[in-house]
């Protein structure tokens, strides 16, 4: 038996750090502040070019389209951005649900 589970249909939909971004957190390291968690972009939603000064951050696209630099990215792209780098901005072309974990809090600047 897993030490640690959750199941995302007991779990409660919150905001995120943007408006049309939703975010199911599955998992927090009270140590790192680290994060998994599950990203709802409603269609539509356009992020903003932005860092994440305090973790690297990896994205799985579970479902929806994604648009980046000209590029749309569909159900099973990853992503990865580094600590410090900035990237974006992201268009969510249809609603797009995410796995994403942060290897420190979540925070972002522009």
């Amino acid at each position: 038996m897993f030490p640690y589970t959750t199941l995302a249909k007991d779990e409660p939909w919150q905001p995120g750090p943007y408006a049309g971004v939703e975010v199911l957190v599955l998992h927090k390291n009270e140590t790192t502040g680290g994060v998994t968690v599950l990203r709802k972009f409603h269609s539509g939603v356009i992020v903003p070019a932005h860092i994440h000064p305090l973790a690297n951050e990896f994205v799985y696209v579970l479902s929806g389209e994604w648009e980046e630099g000209g590029a749309v990215y569909t159900t099973g792209a990853f992503f990865f951005a580094p600590k410090g780098v900035r990237h974006g901005p992201h268009h969510a072309k249809s609603e797009v649900i995410s796995l994403t974990v942060l290897d420190g809090p979540l925070t972002v600047t522009q």
